[in-house]
């Protein structure tokens, strides 16, 4: 593995645990609001961001690199409603997708066929990832900021359960 593509993995290490990071600040907010089920959905998607990490993480050592851990970035810890942090949960997808499509091009420039296949997989789950927030965004919109509707939704959002993503898409 080369030098360039080695920083950049790097760097995406990085940019996965800080999702996780912000999805945690995330999952704190809606907890202190007492919407555990917002909350659930959030600690939940940490967790997947966590499972990314680890995935490229793992790939730098099968292919004899070297990791580095760098400093986290503090995310943002106060919103204004349910409906400003899935906007902001779709935008920063957009942003790991588009980090995602860099390291892609990268791999393609440098020739590093490996890093081309595994990225494919992330390539898909972005598109997973867009969808999903897009989706809750629309769902936040309908139901708005209090009632029965943020209840529902609530309810909804509590029962998604922790699939080891990289592990259940690869098979």
């Amino acid at each position: 593995m080369n030098e360039k593509v080695q920083e950049a993995i790097n760097n995406q290490i990085n940019a996965e645990i800080y999702s996780a990071y912000l999805y945690l600040s995330m999952a704190a907010y809606f907890d202190s609001i007492s919407l555990e089920g917002f909350s659930n959905w959030m600690k939940i998607q940490a967790q997947e961001e966590m499972t990314h990490a680890m995935k490229f993480y793992d790939f730098v050592f099968e292919r004899g690199g070297k990791v580095v851990m760098k400093a986290i970035e503090q995310p943002q810890a106060e919103f204004k409603s349910p409906l400003e942090v899935f906007e902001k949960t779709l935008e920063h997808e957009k942003e790991v997708t588009s980090l995602i499509n860099n390291l892609y091009e990268l791999a393609v420039r440098e020739k590093d066929y490996p890093l081309e296949s595994m990225l494919k997989w992330f390539i898909d789950e972005q598109v997973e990832e867009e969808s999903t927030a897009a989706n809750i965004v629309d769902k936040v919109k309908l139901a708005g900021d209090k009632g029965p509707g943020v209840y529902m939704l609530d309810k909804e959002l509590g029962a998604r359960v922790f699939l080891p993503s990289t592990e259940t898409k690869e098979k």
